[in-house]
């Protein structure tokens, strides 16, 4: 492995082609990663960047349209909490409403034995090819989600395939986010400071913005690496990970200039009792729901939910406050 000026860099290659010793490399370098920061850069044979260039085009054809047409689609009409979401939709604790705009896709399954809050058909455009090259880009990332979900089972002493199991229908969300140019953007955050709810998060990003808090509390920022995704620690693999995986507080800043992102949150099924999973520790986390932790944290933040939250329609079992895991960032500056 080698390191940038900021991150990590693991080349993931292996994971799709090589032995057995060669992933269990991978995943003691990927362990190494996590433990000491959390974030890190991924590279591999395996990436298309043909599918990252159509996912962009459609992306950026679908938000240069006008508002109605957009809203045509929103994100509140779903019933799995997918589609278009407007700019100030959310808002992460007291901060300032986020300056943004996406679309959201989710789990695309019908469950057979009850309906789940984040399953259920996406709620797509009517944009020709949009649907085909954003699900393309979904199942490719998807892909290299289940090959380092093998890296974390063995970086974690468990046999390979531990996650396939609970791996079979994840709420595992894709957000396409475009941060209109505004030069004013220097006092104004593009996403509040959070960590990622989900085990982890491929992150693809057309230019810099993104920022990390580091060890000291500080805000650090992450430059783009060619032909790279960034990875982050959510709060489910700090959890499984028995605290030796620190989900790593970020926001994105001083964005003047358009910036696209393409965030893909890997999960667990929905019905998953997320717990630590180290042999021999002693558990340092109670365990939750996988779904129900999803659903809480995203009800705590979207504003057409917190409205039905407020009316009694929807009501939180179990919700933890939006910033219970991750370092403590006291310290960081504003």
């Amino acid at each position: 492995m080698t390191e940038t000026a900021v991150l990590p860099v693991l080349d993931i290659t292996p994971l799709a082609h090589g032995s057995f010793a060669e992933r269990k490399a991978v995943a003691e370098q990927l362990d190494r990663a996590c433990a000491d920061a959390g974030f890190l850069y991924i590279t591999g044979a395996q990436f298309d960047p043909a599918v990252f260039a159509r996912a962009l085009a459609r992306a950026k054809a679908y938000f240069a349209q006008d508002e109605a047409a957009k809203m045509a689609s929103y994100i509140g009409g779903s019933l799995n909490h997918s589609g278009y979401v407007p700019v100030g939709e959310e808002q992460f604790a007291n901060a300032t409403p986020d300056l943004k705009e996406a679309f959201d896709i989710n789990c695309d399954y019908l469950p057979t034995d009850g309906r789940r809050p984040l399953l259920g058909p996406n709620l797509w455009p009517a944009m020709p090819g949009f649907r085909e090259d954003v699900l393309a880009y979904y199942e490719h990332v998807t892909g290299i989600g289940r090959q380092i979900f093998g890296a974390f089972a063995l970086a974690l002493g468990l046999d390979e395939d531990f996650f396939d199991a609970h791996t079979q229908h994840p709420p595992s969300q894709l957000r396409l986010i475009h941060y209109p140019h505004d030069p004013a953007a220097h006092d104004r955050p593009g996403i509040g400071s959070h960590t990622d709810y989900e085990c982890f998060t491929l992150l693809h990003a057309t230019t810099a913005g993104l920022q990390i808090v580091d060890r000291d509390g500080e805000w650090l920022d992450v430059p783009l690496l060619p032909n790279s995704l960034i990875m982050n620690i959510g709060d489910m693999m700090e959890i499984m990970s028995n605290g030796r995986y620190v989900a790593t507080r970020h926001r994105v800043k001083k964005v003047a200039q358009e910036r696209y992102s393409f965030a893909l949150f890997h999960a667990c099924d929905y019905d998953h009792v997320v717990a630590p999973v180290v042999r021999g520790e002693v558990p340092r986390y109670a365990p939750l729901k996988s779904g129900e932790h999803l659903f809480n944290q995203t009800a705590q933040t979207f504003r057409y939910l917190k409205e039905r939250v407020a009316r009694g329609e929807l009501v939180l079992n179990d919700a933890v406050p939006l910033d219970s895991f991750g370092r403590n960032v006291e310290a960081a500056r504003a």
